[in-house]
């Protein structure tokens, strides 16, 4: 294990009973994921990235294996990353505000301290004049803004994303995009993110693990060498259209409707 690696899998599986017998969610997998970096997890359904996700949120435990952040077994516990789902999952009957500051609350901060850190970030990060509205006034976007900075301010180094985006337009999608990015390099924290989204991944992340599923595995680490800042255009470019295409390529032979041997 590298000495900068922030979160390591090792030899993580998963096996369920179903009727009977045994099945095999997620065969053994190793990740070594930098501190400070943004890494996608992109897959077929049922190719096992929420069930990595569960593991390393200490939600799951595994069948073998073991999950190290900053060299330490943190397998099974819970508490030690921050974990965001696609449903915002915020409070109807509290105020932006103190929805943002949540996490900070249940960690024991005083209600005042966590509202008087969260609302200058509220300001800077595009929901200043929101701070005491409540989420069903709000746009999708905006929920997702706040629940985004919950997260964040729960303040641990590794924030799992598990499609956060999904359920947005695209052009809602885009502008949180960029707005990630912008938290990312503000934040720096180490960042896994699960989308079906391929353009998504390649825009954020400097690596990305290609899954395929029956059983869920990884099939391919591709780095991702664009220069940061990234601007929109860079899709564009052709190094990000290869990329894209290598992505569909390798996507469409995970599937599970596809006949024919995978290249690992």
């Amino acid at each position: 294990m590298s000495g900068t690696s922030k979160l390591v899998l090792e030899n993580v599986s998963m096996t369920f009973e179903a009727d009977g017998k045994p099945f095999t969610a997620l065969a053994p997998v190793d990740l070594e994921i930098p501190a400070g970096k943004f890494i996608s997890l992109i897959g077929p359904s049922g190719c096992g990235k929420s069930t990595i996700f569960n593991i390393v949120a200490g939600l799951q435990p595994p069948t073998t294996g073991r999950v190290l952040i900053d060299g330490e077994d943190a397998t099974g516990l819970i508490g030690r990353v921050g974990y965001m789902l696609q449903k915002d999952l915020l409070l109807p009957w509290r105020t932006v505000l103190d929805n943002v500051a949540l996490g900070m609350e249940i960690r024991g901060f005083k209600m005042s301290e966590a509202r008087a850190r969260a609302l200058p970030l509220l300001a800077r990060y595009g929901l200043g004049g929101f701070e005491h509205r409540y989420p069903g006034s709000l746009s999708g976007g905006m929920r997702q803004r706040a629940a985004l900075l919950r997260t964040l301010l729960v303040d641990q180094d590794v924030v799992l994303l598990d499609e956060p985006f999904g359920a947005l337009d695209a052009q809602t999608k885009a502008r949180m995009q960029e707005w990630l990015l912008q938290l990312f390099n503000d934040f720096g924290r180490t960042v896994v993110f699960v989308t079906h989204d391929v353009e998504e991944a390649i825009f954020l992340s400097d690596e990305i693990y290609v899954m395929a599923s029956r059983p869920g595995r990884v099939i391919e680490k591709l780095p991702i060498d664009l220069p940061r800042p990234r601007d929109r255009s860079v899709v564009s470019s052709p190094r990000f259209v290869a990329m894209k295409k290598y992505c569909l390529d390798l996507l469409h032979l995970a599937s599970p409707d596809t006949h024919g041997d995978i290249a690992a």
